[in-house]
């Protein structure tokens, strides 16, 4: 049987999630073709380059001397304009809410599958939204990945289930958003900009946040799927918590480089402003691109 699974094309294949192939008791010794989207012997390696991902210490950045910030700032800068990404240690929001929201996220895609289709969303722009893979519509392969994605500002939408999901997702959202702002202050000082005019030109009062959950379930043949394909993120800045599987790899001049996160960190990326290409961050600044394995 998991032979004949693993043979079946996208649109023979009977589970519509990963997490139901991951649920449904099939021991599959090889990966449906329809998610196989790697050439093992083009894909398969991935050089480690000696530069980490840069650190940035969030509380010299709000509670530290003015000399302290002033450096952050520069490093901040650096950080975006070299990589495009960085890792945020020492923030504000606690460990305790980050593994709250982890759990609660976990929950979610624990429920019956017809409970999670209730959220399976036919627009981009649809609040809450469940669905597998990328873009399943037009794509040739499939990734391996479901996720969620929830908007939570300017209006705060959460799923119904699991019980607790809305309260936790609305103290996490509320931190982070919290955290962005100073980021984003940080970066618009770095290029010396005046702080006062940020939150009129970003729109930071209106503008969307999404909170995104992906799932990534064990993968019988890793080297042959993608999680996410290689892209570039749209809007403002991305914060990333993760749960220790450490799939997130960069692409750093010309290189892939494998980011692990320390203990308690956040990965944060520019991301590419569909609305204002004009805007100074985007015109001095880059997205990077990125993937998860």
């Amino acid at each position: 049987m998991a032979a004949h699974e693993a043979l079946l094309p996208l649109s023979k294949l009977k589970y519509s999630t990963i997490k139901e192939i991951s649920d449904s008791g099939v021991v599959l010794s090889s990966l449906p073709s329809c998610y196989a989207c790697r050439d093992p012997d083009i894909n398969g390696s991935t050089e480690i380059l000696e530069e980490e991902v840069p650190i940035i210490d969030f509380s010299l950045l709000v509670g530290g001397t003015a000399k302290q910030r002033a450096q952050v700032i520069q490093d901040l800068g650096k950080a975006c304009r070299d990589w495009g990404f960085f890792m945020v240690v020492n923030h504000d929001v606690p460990m305790r809410l980050m593994e709250t929201m982890l759990d609660a996220c976990k929950g979610f895609f624990n429920m019956r599958e017809e409970e999670k289709q209730e959220y399976n969303g036919k627009h981009v722009l649809d609040p809450i939204r469940h669905g597998t893979s990328f873009n399943t519509s037009v794509e040739k392969f499939r990734y391996w990945r479901d996720y969620l994605k929830v908007f939570v500002h300017p209006h705060f939408h959460s799923p119904a289930k699991p019980s607790g999901f809305r309260e936790i997702s609305l103290q996490y959202v509320t931190r982070t958003r919290e955290m962005a702002k100073e980021l984003l202050k940080a970066i618009w000082e770095s290029l010396e900009l005046k702080p006062y005019d940020m939150e009129e030109t970003l729109d930071l009062n209106s503008c969307f946040q999404i909170l995104i959950v992906n799932l990534y379930p064990p993968c019988p043949e890793p080297e042959l799927a993608l999680g996410i394909p290689p892209h570039s993120d749209h809007g403002l800045l991305t914060i990333l918590l993760e749960n220790g599987v450490n799939g997130l790899k960069v692409e750093h001049n010309g290189k892939w480089v494998h980011v692990k996160p320390l203990p308690n960190s956040m990965v944060v990326n520019l991301q590419i402003s569909c609305s204002d290409l004009s805007c100074p961050v985007f015109m001095c600044y880059h997205a990077l691109v990125h993937h998860v394995l």
